[in-house]
């Protein structure tokens, strides 16, 4: 016997980064980024990024994962103005802030910036036409 997908829509999407010190991580995304905490789970923090889209900081000694040196996760998020952003990520001296760049291939002009250990944010707007 064959089941359906649920036809129920999806409440939440959560990317969730594990950190070894979770206080810095959580300054670092409510006063660099702006994020707001959606969900406190304790040793889990769930911050709001837009619509229902959602990163989740976990204390790796909780988590079901551990923190690892090497980045594999990018946070990327489409924003309107990626000039504007760019000059607010530059104001406040972003670590490992990347130069504006365009990419004809995807149809994006963006940057990149690191969160306090290491994980790669991208914010990206689309180009004219895509």
């Amino acid at each position: 016997m064959t089941l359906d997908r649920p036809r129920d829509d999806f409440v939440l999407a959560i990317t969730f980064q594990y950190y070894r010190d979770l206080p810095r991580a959580m300054a670092f995304y409510e006063e660099m980024m702006g994020f707001t905490l959606a969900i406190d789970q304790g040793w889990s923090k769930i911050y709001r990024i837009g619509g229902e889209a959602h990163v989740g900081l976990v204390d790796e000694s909780r988590g079901m994962q551990k923190w690892a040196e090497k980045k594999t996760v990018q946070l990327c998020m489409r924003v309107t103005d990626v000039d504007a952003w760019y000059a607010w990520a530059e104001a406040r001296n972003a670590a490992s802030l990347s130069r504006m760049f365009d990419s004809e291939e995807l149809g994006i002009r963006a940057f990149t910036m690191e969160d306090p250990e290491g994980y790669q944010i991208e914010i990206q707007s689309a180009r004219p036409g895509h």
